[in-house]
């Protein structure tokens, strides 16, 4: 469902006639070759695509127009090899609509103490070209991302890749939507939010369906199609024995099996990627959706529960910036918490829908009743989550703009088993330390609900919330919470002033 393959960034190189044909023709030769290294790395995930060097304005205006009418194209990266003077590049950089990367680097690594001339000079002056260009793009206030270092260098291509999987994420946003079955959960408030202003803000469509529409389609799909999938089921989970062999909770096995035939038909042909639903709103479907949704999930649909709209986006978001990286991504809630002295954790889970793509092992297959909603006994996968470094984060309207907050945690094994709990869980300790992850996310306002990661990092986040600009907080290792509340006061202040940078989205 996420392909990489569709999409590629443009690298563009800076210079001028001022220098003669000669530099021009080694400026085209290095630029080349750089484009080529980058794109044979393999840590950059789409196609690194060369463009002519950009010696006037009227080239300069012609390249970022076209790059923004590109559907390919899902970001540049430009690169002052000789001084660009920055007045040429102001009527394109205005009409660029595509993530900037500025990378100030420079061809050669070293510098020939014995053989420097002013030919070389002239040639290599990314230390002061690049200077000009980010002066521009300073004073025209443009959302960009800048990385400096040497750029064979394994960590500069590294942070490249973090920059396009985000760009990635932001072109799939851009042309996305969520689909709404029911509406949100009643009286919540962080489920809430502006969903005209995050068609401007994130380019996303956020539109409701009554869960009839689902429900007709579901009534479309045959006992035939229900069995064959099924079948994929009991090749590629576990099943608890009280399900497989008893023929009435398989055939509640069956139910989810329709459920999730008739939401991928339902989203496919709307052209949806990511969607919610809510245990209060569940007319003509027999269940919630569980099973359902863990592997629409996993196939890389977003996903929010209780009619979370902006989980669903930054959970698919998640997913597109992780395609191709080992570790999964969930839909994920704080539930409820361990606080044994010297051993505090959180115990992340949910009702029915978590994605197996964080499992530590086979999922399994288990019925049982849900509680709520008042309908069917609903099947669903169980199992514990992987362990490892991962992020907890979740997109949250303000009320004047869209704030990001990452918290980075450690997943752990549980401290015992849980026999008794039939929902898919992971457990976890906060940075920089249990309560400090607390206290900084409650002082945030962050939401309960979020997307989780064991694939991507804060970086990824942070680009990601660049290029939109919005505002991006961290509660991480060395994070300080007496600094925390001074960023958020920081926040706040630059909010009221109207002021707009990359780490704000101002409506």
């Amino acid at each position: 469902m996420i392909n990489f393959d569709a999409y590629e960034v443009w690298f563009l190189t800076g210079s001028q006639h001022l220098y003669g044909s000669e530099t021009l023709r080694r400026v085209d030769e290095h630029s080349r070759a750089m484009v080529e290294a980058l794109g044979g790395s393999g840590r950059i995930p789409v196609r690194v695509v060369w463009r002519p060097v950009l010696t006037t304005p009227e080239s300069i205006r012609a390249a970022l127009s076209e790059a923004s009418a590109n559907r390919a194209c899902i970001g540049v990266i430009a690169w002052m090899h000789t001084f660009s003077p920055g007045k040429m590049w102001i009527n394109g950089l205005t009409a660029l609509t595509k993530p900037l990367l500025h990378l100030h680097t420079q061809f050669n690594r070293d510098i020939p103490w014995s053989e420097i001339d002013m030919d070389f000079m002239n040639l290599n002056q990314s230390a002061h070209g690049d200077r000009e260009f980010g002066h521009i793009t300073a004073r025209l206030r443009l959302p960009r991302t800048v990385i400096a270092g040497f750029w064979q260098d394994a960590d500069v291509q590294e942070r490249i890749g973090v920059w396009a999987r985000a760009a990635a994420a932001v072109a799939d946003m851009r042309g996305g939507g969520i689909a709404r079955f029911g509406d949100n959960m009643r009286y919540v408030a962080v489920t809430e939010g502006d969903k005209v202003s995050a068609e401007i803000t994130l380019g996303l469509g956020v539109n409701g369906y009554g869960v009839s529409d689902l429900a007709e389609v579901y009534d479309t799909v045959s006992p035939r199609e229900a069995d064959r999938l099924v079948h994929e089921y009991v090749e590629q989970y576990e099943f608890d024995d009280a399900v497989s062999r008893d023929p009435a909770q398989m055939a509640r096995v069956g139910v989810q099996a329709r459920i999730e035939i008739a939401m991928r038909r339902f989203l496919e042909r709307g052209g949806f990627t990511g969607f919610t639903t809510t245990f209060e709103d569940l007319h003509g479907i027999p269940q919630l959706p569980g099973l359902a949704v863990q592997r629409l999930m996993a196939d890389g649909y977003g996903f929010g529960a209780e009619g979370d709209w902006k989980q669903a986006a930054l959970v698919r978001a998640m997913k597109v910036m992780a395609t191709g990286l080992p570790g999964g991504t969930s839909f994920m809630e704080d539930y409820t918490y361990h606080m044994e002295p010297g051993r505090c954790l959180v115990l992340g889970a949910h009702m029915l829908e978590i994605c197996p793509s964080i499992a530590a092992g086979k999922p399994r297959v288990e019925v049982h009743p849900l509680g709520i909603g008042g309908k069917d006994d609903p099947a669903r996968l169980v199992f514990d989550g992987a362990g490892g470094d991962a992020i907890n984060a979740t997109l949250v309207d303000m009320g004047d703009r869209f704030r990001i907050l990452v918290n980075e945690v450690k997943a752990v094994p549980p401290p015992s088993p849980m026999p008794k709990l039939p929902v898919a869980r992971v457990t976890w300790i906060p940075k920089p330390d249990f309560t400090g992850g607390l206290e900084g996310w409650i002082l945030a306002g962050g939401a309960h609900h979020t997307g989780y990661s064991t694939a991507i990092g804060s970086p990824h986040m942070e680009a990601f919330a660049a290029i939109l600009g919005l505002e991006f907080l961290r509660l991480g290792e060395g994070t300080s919470i007496e600094n925390f509340k001074r960023e958020l006061l920081y926040s706040e202040a630059v909010s009221r002033s109207g002021a707009r940078g990359a780490w704000c989205g101002s409506r």
